[in-house]
């Protein structure tokens, strides 16, 4: 079975593509790198002849509900409009647990990501997912220098190996809509993560906690990205995956 991976360059795609492989499926990377740009459509209609199942997990880095919502509109149309025309049958998307709940801008685009799914013309599944473990090293290296601010947000942090192990297995199966959310073992305090990360690091650097104001911030520091369900859960903590993931000391 060939599965196509949107954003197979990236941090999870990378993953997908390699489970893809362990499992006996024949991986096709969907990125500019290769060849296909999802924004133009580029290369789109060549890559996914012959594929079955197509997996997204694009993205775009900005925290701009603007520019989040331009990106993942045409993204989306794009490997929806090109995954029609060469009969793929299964769409399946990566999205974030709470984006309906937490009104930051780039949740906005993941937000539209989903309706274009679910609007489209075959049959899907969305798994939402909590932040992975990187997300606390993605933050700091966002903020390079000796101040690191960084907002209060709790979340129960996955492994995003388990994550691609998860969409993988859904998409060997049939479309399900809405798949059950996934998320790691343990809440978490994202300040903390870095606090730990950088302890880790032997960085010295000032953390600076940070609320959002309103309702934003009342739902990041509440149960806003925490799962609403029963699991799954995955098993690694992020105190493993920061074991298991040595840094340089300074």
């Amino acid at each position: 079975m060939r599965v196509a991976v949107a954003g197979g360059t990236g941090l999870v795609g990378r993953l997908v593509v390699e489970e893809l492989t362990a499992a006996g499926r024949e991986p096709v990377v969907l990125a500019r790198s290769r060849g296909v740009d999802l924004l133009t459509g580029a290369g789109a209609d060549t890559a996914l002849a012959g594929v079955d199942t197509v997996i997204d997990v694009s993205n775009t880095t900005t925290m701009s509900g603007r520019k989040s919502v331009a990106f993942f509109e045409r993204a989306g149309r794009t490997l929806l409009d090109a995954g029609a025309r060469a009969g793929v049958r299964h769409h399946l998307a990566l999205s974030i647990v709470g984006i309906d709940r937490v009104g930051l801008g780039y949740y906005q685009g993941k937000l539209r990501q989903e309706e274009l799914v679910k609007a489209g013309p075959t049959p899907w599944t969305v798994l939402r997912a909590t932040q992975f473990h990187e997300f606390a090293q993605q933050t700091l290296d966002r903020m390079p220098g000796p101040l690191a601010v960084v907002p209060r947000m709790r979340t129960r942090p996955v492994a995003a190996r388990e994550v691609a192990q998860c969409l993988v297995r859904l998409a060997s199966a049939p479309a399900q809509g809405m798949a059950p959310e996934l998320a790691g073992p343990r809440a978490e305090q994202l300040t903390d993560m870095v606090r730990r990360l950088l302890r880790a690091r032997g960085e010295r650097r000032l953390l600076l906690p940070l609320t959002l104001p309103g309702a934003t911030g009342r739902a990041m520091t509440g149960d806003g990205l925490l799962p609403a369900g029963a699991g799954p859960w995955g098993g690694q903590t992020f105190e493993e995956w920061l074991a298991a993931h040595p840094t340089p000391q300074g």
